[in-house]
């Protein structure tokens, strides 16, 4: 079925934020960057579940502020803690600042993390198009992955030419500060209805959106939906920087590029492979939609979906711990691939049951299980590499959610599409 929708001017607004989002210079090169600087994996491990934790404190707390007094001043208070982040990032150089680093950092996610999608779904509201969530969603995410893709190849001519990774962090400043300012042009229809700030009124706000969440959340099909998505979703945030030592360790071993310096030769592979990653996985989210409208349920397509990908981190850990680097990179990039796929389709299904006004609450809730994931994850897989190595870790932490697959997830008599 082919998307229904216009593309408005607020469209392109909607792309704009997801491209320059997603100009993290750093991403190519953070686990490279710890590892650098003398952290070991289960270090770097229990940093990100530091900022997972965070996240997972604090997004409940944020959406409801976000539903309360306007989703646009959380948006804009989110890349004030990110840039306050990266410049941290850039002058730091142990362990701790990096956890402070990563505090603002999470702060940030915090009050972004579902906000926004809130926003795009409310618009749908507003425009008649709330049948076109997987498709509408897909497209604007597309573009996140279009300035993934971007950033990847600049990351890498930052680093090649700057011969430092910390650079990365620098230059990350400039397109979210362009990303705060294009948040003060949204509309302020998509602030949401309970955006009054009186005094008086404020606690009241604050106790109806509460008793809205709650209320919204008692239907068991939310929460199934829930952990269906976020199970996923929390691995790949976990794993997905894992393959920065697989690109260095297969950027060393092909004899190209013998003239250059180690770490040069590595950024050209990193930027490489990321932009065709991002590439690929910016095709994967615009055709989403076509995807899921194979299915009557989605259930079907999520838990396909998952096993599949969780096969990928599977193969793709044990050809790496038998030194097929190239082989290995292509079922890493299964992981991507995947998650992109499925995410429209999983934040469509959680979408459609929730109560308008508390969507930015609820969302952030989906979010909030995504990130609680990720921070069991990550320090069982850092802990695990640092003992028996990447592509053991990998095979572990893959084996066991599969194994683990009956317990979360979605039955297969759960959500329908509905009909446009």
């Amino acid at each position: 079925m082919a998307p229904a929708f216009e593309k408005d001017r607020q469209y392109y607004k909607f792309c704009a934020y997801g491209f320059f989002k997603n100009l993290r210079f750093f991403e190519p090169f953070l686990l490279l960057f710890f590892l650098e600087k003398g952290l070991n994996f289960l270090e770097i491990g229990t940093l990100y579940a530091i900022q997972e934790i965070t996240i997972n404190i604090f997004e409940i707390p944020t959406g409801v502020l976000a539903d309360s007094l306007g989703r646009r001043r959380s948006m804009i208070s989110a890349f004030a803690f990110y840039i306050l982040s990266f410049i941290i990032f850039f002058f730091s150089s142990s362990y701790w600042m990096f956890v402070v680093a990563i505090l603002f950092y999470a702060y940030g996610d915090a009050f972004r993390t579902g906000t926004h999608k809130a926003m795009i779904f409310e618009y749908l509201k507003i425009k008649g198009w709330k049948d076109q969530k997987v498709h509408y969603y897909g497209h604007t995410r597309s573009w996140s992955q279009m300035g993934s893709a971007v950033s990847a190849m600049m990351a890498a001519l930052i680093v090649f030419h700057s011969g430092s990774y910390r650079t990365v962090f620098l230059f990350s400043v400039f397109p979210y500060i362009i990303d705060l300012v294009l948040m003060t042009t949204y509309p302020k229809m998509l602030d949401g209805q309970r955006k009054l700030l009186h005094k008086g009124d404020l606690l009241r706000n604050f106790s109806s959106t509460i008793r809205d969440f709650i209320y919204s959340f008692r239907n068991t099909g939310i929460l199934k939906a829930i952990l269906t998505q976020a199970v996923y979703t929390g691995y790949y945030k976990a794993v997905k920087d894992y393959i920065q030592p697989v690109l260095k360790t297969f950027a060393l071993s092909i004899p190209l590029f013998l003239y250059l310096e180690t770490k040069q030769r590595a950024a050209l592979m990193v930027g490489l492979v990321y932009s065709v990653i991002y590439l690929l996985t910016s095709y994967f989210s615009r055709n989403s939609g076509r995807f899921a409208g194979r299915f009557t349920n989605l259930s079907r397509p999520l838990n396909v979906t998952m096993l599949i990908g969780l096969l990928m981190g599977l193969v793709s850990g044990f050809l790496f711990h038998y030194t097929f680097y190239l082989v290995a990179v292509i079922f890493y990039t299964g992981i991507y691939l995947i998650e992109n796929l499925r995410k429209p389709i999983g934040i469509s299904v959680v979408a459609e049951r929730l109560e308008k006004d508390v969507l930015a609450t609820a969302l952030s809730a989906e979010s909030q299980a995504e990130t609680l994931f990720a921070a069991l994850i990550a320090p069982v897989l850092g802990f695990t590499a640092d003992r028996l190595g990447v592509g053991v870790a990998l095979m572990v932490v893959s084996a066991g959610l599969i194994l683990l697959m009956p317990l979360y997830s979605a039955s297969v008599k759960g959500y329908r599409q509905r009909e446009a």
